[in-house]
């Protein structure tokens, strides 16, 4: 199994709490995208990231002196958005960490696909960047993001592919900027499970934001925190008010409500 979660745009620096444990795999790509960052004017960068220019001015600075190989900080604590601080993972235990760098797998628009203990440096692009080296960053990266997240499973039981290879679950937690770049390339052999976090208005699932950003990193923690290893374990997660919705749920999306908004009242 396979979790696949969004990066934050607001990152920091830390080579204490925790050791990175391995290196980028889409290293060279994202060297090359820093070169075609350099080359751009402020004036030009400040536009594609469509930010005050406080931020801009930081990340400008940051891309001028940045270096891909030193003072770098394990992923998954070097993001500060709201889904990493829910998700909490500076004070895992050894069992969680060993679970999260197996299965969890953060999408960036600057180093294509993390391992959460891959050493990275702050940075910010997003991945619907309007423009890069090759076009815009969905045309640079291609499928090499959905290839990398598919190509380690191999499990037992797994449904097998035209390949011959087995395909496992695809759980994606992700956002739908980056969510796009292995969902355009899925075949129908691959397994995908795209997680819903909600309330019911008007009849119509919807999601908030911010509330999605927290559930989707307790969802991190509970299954790390559970060792679930299949669609049926990510049903028992009931954190922030959420419980599964088997009417509303299918196959290839599970949904989860507020308690009291549930279809199937009375479970509650």
């Amino acid at each position: 199994m396979k979790i696949i979660i969004s990066p934050a745009k607001k990152m920091n620096i830390d080579t204490d709490t925790l050791a990175c444990r391995s290196a980028p795999v889409f290293l060279d790509e994202a060297a090359e995208l820093l070169e075609w960052m350099r080359r751009l004017t402020f004036g030009q960068a400040k536009e594609l990231w469509k930010c005050n220019g406080k931020i801009a001015e930081q990340n400008y600075r940051r891309f001028q002196e940045m270096d891909l190989e030193r003072n770098l900080t394990p992923a998954v604590i070097a993001y500060e958005g709201i889904q990493y601080q829910y998700m909490a993972p500076a004070v895992f235990g050894g069992a969680e960490t060993d679970y999260i760098q197996e299965h969890l797998r953060i999408l960036s628009g600057f180093y294509g696909v993390l391992k959460p203990f891959d050493g990275v440096t702050p940075y910010r692009l997003e991945m619907q960047a309007k423009a890069s080296s090759a076009g815009d960053l969905y045309q640079f990266w291609g499928d090499k993001l959905y290839r990398e997240v598919v190509r380690e499973e191999k499990p037992a039981g797994g449904a097998p592919g035209r390949d011959g290879t087995e395909r496992d679950l695809i759980v994606n937690l992700a956002s739908k900027e980056y969510s796009r770049c292995v969902e355009k390339y899925l075949t129908p052999e691959d397994r995908y499970l795209t997680i819903v976090f909600g309330e019911l208005t008007d009849g119509k699932v919807k999601q908030k934001g911010t509330l999605a950003k927290m559930a989707r990193g307790e969802m991190v923690r509970y299954l790390a925190e559970n060792r679930v290893e299949d669609a049926d374990g990510i049903k028992g997660f009931d954190r922030l008010g959420y419980r599964f919705d088997e009417a509303l749920s299918g196959v290839r999306e599970y949904v989860f409500l507020k308690n009291e908004l549930r279809t199937d009242t009375d479970t509650v």
